[in-house]
Protein backbone atom coordinates (compact mmCIF):
# COMPACT_ATOMS: atom_id res chain seq x y z
CA UNK A 1 0.00 0.00 0.00
CA UNK A 2 1.37 3.41 -1.53
CA UNK A 3 0.84 5.89 1.67
CA UNK A 4 0.73 9.65 0.25
CA UNK A 5 -1.12 11.45 3.55
CA UNK A 6 -2.11 11.42 6.74
CA UNK A 7 -5.06 12.59 8.30
CA UNK A 8 -5.37 13.69 12.26
CA UNK A 9 -8.91 14.21 12.95
CA UNK A 10 -9.27 16.20 16.01
CA UNK A 11 -10.45 14.64 19.50
CA UNK A 12 -10.34 16.29 23.14
CA UNK A 13 -8.28 18.08 25.38
CA UNK A 14 -7.38 17.11 29.18
CA UNK A 15 -11.09 19.02 30.04
CA UNK A 16 -12.81 16.97 28.29
CA UNK A 17 -12.99 20.24 25.90
CA UNK A 18 -12.90 19.71 22.02
CA UNK A 19 -10.30 20.10 20.40
CA UNK A 20 -9.76 23.36 18.38
CA UNK A 21 -8.30 21.93 14.96
CA UNK A 22 -10.53 19.27 14.01
CA UNK A 23 -8.26 18.41 10.66
CA UNK A 24 -4.54 17.68 9.97
CA UNK A 25 -3.68 16.57 6.69
CA UNK A 26 0.10 15.77 6.00
CA UNK A 27 1.57 14.61 2.55
CA UNK A 28 4.59 13.01 1.63
CA UNK A 29 7.67 15.12 1.42
CA UNK A 30 6.14 17.49 4.67
CA UNK A 31 8.61 18.27 7.35
CA UNK A 32 6.68 18.96 10.46
CA UNK A 33 7.24 20.13 14.10
CA UNK A 34 5.25 19.87 17.11
CA UNK A 35 5.44 22.55 20.04
CA UNK A 36 4.39 23.49 22.61
CA UNK A 37 5.22 23.70 26.78
CA UNK A 38 6.21 20.98 28.56
CA UNK A 39 3.34 18.55 29.57
CA UNK A 40 1.22 20.48 26.75
CA UNK A 41 0.42 16.97 24.77
CA UNK A 42 3.15 16.47 22.72
CA UNK A 43 4.07 13.19 22.62
CA UNK A 44 0.77 12.09 23.58
CA UNK A 45 0.22 13.03 19.43
CA UNK A 46 3.13 11.25 18.46
CA UNK A 47 2.01 8.57 20.48
CA UNK A 48 -1.48 8.99 18.75
CA UNK A 49 0.00 8.31 15.31
CA UNK A 50 2.07 6.03 16.27
CA UNK A 51 -1.05 3.80 17.48
CA UNK A 52 -3.17 4.58 14.35
CA UNK A 53 -5.68 6.17 16.52
CA UNK A 54 -9.36 5.41 16.09
CA UNK A 55 -11.27 7.07 18.94
CA UNK A 56 -9.45 4.44 21.57
CA UNK A 57 -6.90 6.24 23.28
CA UNK A 58 -7.60 8.70 25.63
CA UNK A 59 -7.72 11.75 23.73
CA UNK A 60 -10.47 10.05 20.87
CA UNK A 61 -8.43 11.14 18.24
CA UNK A 62 -8.45 9.35 15.03
CA UNK A 63 -5.51 8.64 12.53
CA UNK A 64 -6.34 8.38 8.57
CA UNK A 65 -4.14 6.63 6.47
CA UNK A 66 -4.80 8.07 3.08
CA UNK A 67 -8.31 8.93 3.80
CA UNK A 68 -9.43 5.76 5.83
CA UNK A 69 -9.07 3.63 8.69
CA UNK A 70 -5.61 2.08 8.85
CA UNK A 71 -5.49 -1.37 7.84
CA UNK A 72 -5.19 -4.07 10.56
CA UNK A 73 -1.68 -5.23 9.27
CA UNK A 74 -0.52 -1.80 9.92
CA UNK A 75 -0.72 -2.72 13.97
CA UNK A 76 -1.07 -6.73 13.93
CA UNK A 77 2.29 -6.91 11.45
CA UNK A 78 5.77 -5.34 12.35
CA UNK A 79 7.32 -6.30 9.19
CA UNK A 80 4.13 -4.13 7.48
CA UNK A 81 4.17 -0.69 10.11
CA UNK A 82 5.16 2.24 7.90
CA UNK A 83 6.05 3.97 10.63
CA UNK A 84 9.62 4.09 12.83
CA UNK A 85 9.51 5.96 16.00
CA UNK A 86 12.88 7.72 17.64
CA UNK A 87 12.39 8.53 21.01
CA UNK A 88 15.03 10.25 23.65
CA UNK A 89 15.13 6.58 25.30
CA UNK A 90 16.67 4.26 23.25
CA UNK A 91 18.48 1.21 24.58
CA UNK A 92 19.72 -1.71 22.76
CA UNK A 93 18.66 -5.35 23.98
CA UNK A 94 21.62 -6.87 22.04
CA UNK A 95 25.23 -6.27 21.94
CA UNK A 96 26.35 -6.80 18.88
CA UNK A 97 28.89 -5.04 16.51
CA UNK A 98 27.32 -2.19 14.18
CA UNK A 99 27.83 -4.09 11.31
CA UNK A 100 26.23 -7.52 12.13
CA UNK A 101 23.20 -5.04 13.49
CA UNK A 102 23.06 -3.61 10.40
CA UNK A 103 23.71 -6.55 8.28
CA UNK A 104 20.95 -8.47 9.75
CA UNK A 105 18.67 -5.56 9.56
CA UNK A 106 19.70 -5.37 5.77
CA UNK A 107 18.91 -9.18 4.80
CA UNK A 108 15.32 -8.62 6.47
CA UNK A 109 14.81 -6.09 3.51
CA UNK A 110 14.44 -8.34 0.76
CA UNK A 111 12.21 -6.44 -0.82
CA UNK A 112 14.04 -3.41 -2.04
CA UNK A 113 16.85 -4.98 -4.24
CA UNK A 114 20.04 -3.51 -3.21
CA UNK A 115 22.65 -5.70 -1.92
CA UNK A 116 23.03 -6.07 1.75
CA UNK A 117 26.48 -4.53 1.44
CA UNK A 118 25.75 -1.82 -0.05
CA UNK A 119 22.26 -0.56 2.48
CA UNK A 120 24.88 -0.66 5.11
CA UNK A 121 27.46 1.51 3.31
CA UNK A 122 24.59 3.66 2.74
CA UNK A 123 23.07 3.61 6.05
CA UNK A 124 26.48 4.20 7.84
CA UNK A 125 27.49 6.96 5.86
CA UNK A 126 24.01 9.02 6.08
CA UNK A 127 24.49 7.98 10.17
CA UNK A 128 27.96 9.95 9.88
CA UNK A 129 26.79 12.64 8.72
CA UNK A 130 24.06 13.52 11.42
CA UNK A 131 27.19 13.17 14.96
CA UNK A 132 30.24 14.66 15.41
CA UNK A 133 31.11 11.30 16.84
CA UNK A 134 32.19 8.82 13.84
CA UNK A 135 30.56 5.56 14.08
CA UNK A 136 32.58 3.17 13.75
CA UNK A 137 31.43 -0.89 12.86
CA UNK A 138 33.13 -2.51 15.05
CA UNK A 139 31.96 -0.84 18.17
CA UNK A 140 28.82 -2.40 19.86
CA UNK A 141 25.59 -0.92 19.47
CA UNK A 142 25.53 -0.60 23.83
CA UNK A 143 29.00 1.11 23.70
CA UNK A 144 27.12 4.00 21.15
CA UNK A 145 26.73 7.76 22.95
CA UNK A 146 23.01 8.61 23.06
CA UNK A 147 23.68 11.40 19.34
CA UNK A 148 25.65 8.09 17.79
CA UNK A 149 22.83 6.01 18.74
CA UNK A 150 20.00 7.93 17.59
CA UNK A 151 21.83 9.16 14.17
CA UNK A 152 21.65 5.44 13.57
CA UNK A 153 18.51 4.70 14.05
CA UNK A 154 17.37 8.46 12.29
CA UNK A 155 19.51 6.47 9.10
CA UNK A 156 17.74 3.34 9.67
CA UNK A 157 14.31 4.51 9.82
CA UNK A 158 14.87 6.24 6.51
CA UNK A 159 17.01 3.91 4.54
CA UNK A 160 16.87 0.15 5.54
CA UNK A 161 13.84 0.31 7.28
CA UNK A 162 12.32 2.85 4.01
CA UNK A 163 9.84 3.56 6.39
CA UNK A 164 7.47 6.81 4.69
CA UNK A 165 6.52 8.51 8.30
CA UNK A 166 9.22 8.94 10.94
CA UNK A 167 8.22 10.60 14.49
CA UNK A 168 11.49 12.14 16.17
CA UNK A 169 10.87 13.21 19.94
CA UNK A 170 13.13 15.41 21.18
CA UNK A 171 16.17 14.03 19.29
CA UNK A 172 17.87 17.57 19.04
CA UNK A 173 18.69 16.85 22.98
CA UNK A 174 21.17 13.86 21.74
CA UNK A 175 24.12 15.85 19.46
CA UNK A 176 22.19 15.72 16.51
CA UNK A 177 23.67 18.09 13.54
CA UNK A 178 19.96 19.74 13.23
CA UNK A 179 20.63 21.70 10.05
CA UNK A 180 22.29 19.02 8.39
CA UNK A 181 19.63 15.83 9.54
CA UNK A 182 16.89 18.09 8.14
CA UNK A 183 18.60 18.85 5.08
CA UNK A 184 19.55 15.33 4.14
CA UNK A 185 15.85 14.15 5.30
CA UNK A 186 14.24 16.43 3.09
CA UNK A 187 16.00 14.28 0.22
CA UNK A 188 13.86 11.68 0.46
CA UNK A 189 9.76 11.59 -0.08
CA UNK A 190 8.41 10.77 3.35
CA UNK A 191 6.81 12.55 6.10
CA UNK A 192 8.89 13.50 9.19
CA UNK A 193 7.32 14.97 12.33
CA UNK A 194 9.46 16.52 15.08
CA UNK A 195 8.60 17.07 18.55
CA UNK A 196 10.65 19.50 19.44
CA UNK A 197 11.57 23.05 21.77
CA UNK A 198 14.47 23.83 19.28
CA UNK A 199 13.63 26.81 17.23
CA UNK A 200 16.17 25.77 14.55
CA UNK A 201 14.13 22.53 14.09
CA UNK A 202 10.79 24.45 14.12
CA UNK A 203 11.88 27.60 11.86
CA UNK A 204 12.96 24.92 9.01
CA UNK A 205 10.03 23.07 9.39
CA UNK A 206 7.19 23.68 6.48
CA UNK A 207 5.04 24.08 9.57
CA UNK A 208 4.30 23.81 13.09
CA UNK A 209 1.29 22.03 14.62
CA UNK A 210 1.03 24.14 18.06
CA UNK A 211 -0.04 22.46 21.08
CA UNK A 212 -2.14 23.47 24.68
CA UNK A 213 -3.49 21.82 27.43
CA UNK A 214 -3.81 18.27 25.66
CA UNK A 215 -5.17 19.80 22.35
CA UNK A 216 -3.68 20.99 18.90
CA UNK A 217 -4.47 25.01 19.37
CA UNK A 218 -3.57 26.01 15.49
CA UNK A 219 -0.89 25.13 12.37
CA UNK A 220 1.27 27.37 11.66
CA UNK A 221 2.81 27.34 8.57
CA UNK A 222 6.98 29.06 8.12
CA UNK A 223 6.11 32.29 6.62
CA UNK A 224 8.95 33.69 4.51
CA UNK A 225 10.28 36.03 6.95
CA UNK A 226 10.59 33.24 9.37
CA UNK A 227 12.63 31.88 7.01
CA UNK A 228 15.30 34.42 6.64
CA UNK A 229 14.82 35.38 10.35
CA UNK A 230 16.14 31.29 10.38
CA UNK A 231 19.72 32.22 9.02
CA UNK A 232 20.71 34.23 12.19
CA UNK A 233 18.77 31.88 14.48
CA UNK A 234 21.23 28.85 12.87
CA UNK A 235 24.53 30.86 12.88
CA UNK A 236 24.04 31.83 16.76
CA UNK A 237 23.02 28.09 17.16
CA UNK A 238 26.57 26.56 15.20
CA UNK A 239 28.38 29.05 17.53
CA UNK A 240 26.71 27.68 20.44
CA UNK A 241 27.77 24.27 19.73
CA UNK A 242 31.15 24.97 18.99
CA UNK A 243 31.47 26.54 22.27
CA UNK A 244 30.04 23.56 23.70
CA UNK A 245 32.46 21.47 21.90
CA UNK A 246 35.53 23.44 23.46
CA UNK A 247 34.35 23.44 26.91
CA UNK A 248 34.41 19.58 26.39
CA UNK A 249 37.63 19.29 24.67
CA UNK A 250 38.87 21.80 27.84
CA UNK A 251 39.94 24.68 25.94
CA UNK A 252 39.91 28.51 26.61
CA UNK A 253 37.11 30.57 25.34
CA UNK A 254 38.93 33.59 25.71
CA UNK A 255 39.33 34.58 22.07
CA UNK A 256 35.63 33.77 21.28
CA UNK A 257 33.82 37.19 22.40
CA UNK A 258 33.96 38.45 19.08
CA UNK A 259 32.27 36.34 17.27
CA UNK A 260 30.13 36.12 19.70
CA UNK A 261 29.22 39.68 18.96
CA UNK A 262 28.92 38.80 15.70
CA UNK A 263 26.45 36.47 15.26
CA UNK A 264 24.30 37.73 18.54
Amino acid sequence: MAIESITILGGHGKDGGEEPVRRIDLRMGDVVSIVGPTGSGKTTLINDIELFADANTPTGRRILINGAVAPAEFRDNPARNPIALITQHTTFLSDMPVQGFLETHARIRTDVGEPAESLVERTLAFANQLTGEPILVRSRMTELSGGQTRALLIADATILCNTPIVLLDEVENAGIHRSRALELLRAYRKIFIFVTHDPRIALLSDYRIVMRNGTVRQVLHTAADERKFSAKVTKLDDFLSRLRERIRMGESLTDLEAELEAVA
